[in-house]
């Protein structure tokens, strides 16, 4: 039986949000799942058959742009494949650009909305065919199904770390200007960079998606992530979202204190995942916290 897991995202109000701070839900529905490494047509019939019926409001959905095919003799497609990108075509093995297409009208029909989770921080490092079928080098840094090249990812005189990985979290640099995991470190501090990473998250707001999850955003630099947030489309009338709606965005920075990046620095992009969420609340059933405390959990506690 497949799993529902319901995805927690720090402060949401919905009474007070605007702009990309609002989930865009339909009216009285509150709560988003995680539908991890579903097929689009198998989220569509969820939608219809469960979800909406039952008051969801929302799905957020793994990656759908091409990733690599990781096959070694010790891991054989894993699901951080879809964390390897190979281009911005609309294929994965959850399906293609017209099985997604679809999943996004049919969810949104039934009043259950459609967030992308979006993976523009890196490319893959591997070579060979992407599962769309482009060709990628990632030891030249060479991604034509984009196109990518060299010059489209941060500088190696701009990393600080030794090896141009992050070797040091203590070191701000080094998390946003080096190879998480030795992955390329797309710039986006260029605006040919910008730009095809806006016409990706344009054409998915086009197809009616209602919002993002960024991924890897602590390794991102706020002030890059503000001009391309400030730079999307408005979400479609013809989708029917209220004229004027923004995508909703909420980014993924890992802080557990003790870090010079924290996740206020992006409160003024949109929202952010609270990673102390989960973590406090098992503290109370673990008996580290009273339970009587939780009465005000969440914003009570600074979350």
């Amino acid at each position: 039986m497949k799993t529902i897991v319901l995805l927690l995202v720090a402060a949401f109000v919905a009474d007070q949000a605007t702009g990309q701070w609002n989930a865009n839900y339909a009216s009285g529905r509150t709560t988003m799942v995680h539908l991890f490494e579903w097929k689009w047509d198998d989220i569509a019939a969820e939608c219809e058959r469960f979800l909406g019926p039952k008051g969801y409001a929302g799905v957020q959905v793994s990656p759908p742009n091409e990733h690599i095919v990781i096959m070694q003799s010790t891991v054989q497609r894993p699901w951080w494949e879809r964390y390897q990108p190979v281009s911005y075509k609309l294929v994965t093995r959850s399906g293609d650009e017209n099985a997604f297409k679809n999943m996004v009208d049919r969810c949104n029909a039934v009043g259950v909305r459609i967030y992308v989770d979006c993976v523009f921080n890196q490319m893959t490092p591997g070579s060979g065919t992407g599962i769309g079928g482009s060709p990628v080098d990632g030891g030249s840094m060479s991604y034509p199904g984009v196109p990518y090249g060299p010059n489209d990812f941060t500088p190696r005189s701009s990393c600080p770390s030794g090896s141009g990985d992050i070797e040091n979290y203590g070191n701000a640099q080094q998390v946003r200007n080096c190879k998480l995991s030795g992955m390329p470190d797309l710039y986006q501090g260029s605006e040919y960079v910008r730009g095809k990473i806006l016409e990706f998250l344009n054409r998915l707001t086009s197809y009616g998606v209602a919002g993002f999850r960024w991924d890897a955003s602590k390794h991102m630099w706020p002030g890059d992530l503000k001009i391309i947030s400030d730079r999307l489309s408005d979400l479609p009338t013809a989708k029917g979202f209220p004229a004027g709606s923004r995508p909703y965005i909420y980014m993924e920075v890992i802080d557990q204190g003790g870090e010079p990046i924290t996740a206020n620095e992006y409160f003024y992009i949109g929202r952010v995942t609270e990673f102390k969420y989960g973590r406090k609340l098992s503290d109370a059933f673990h008996k580290k916290t009273a339970l009587k405390y939780l009465v005000n959990f969440g914003v009570g506690w600074g979350l």
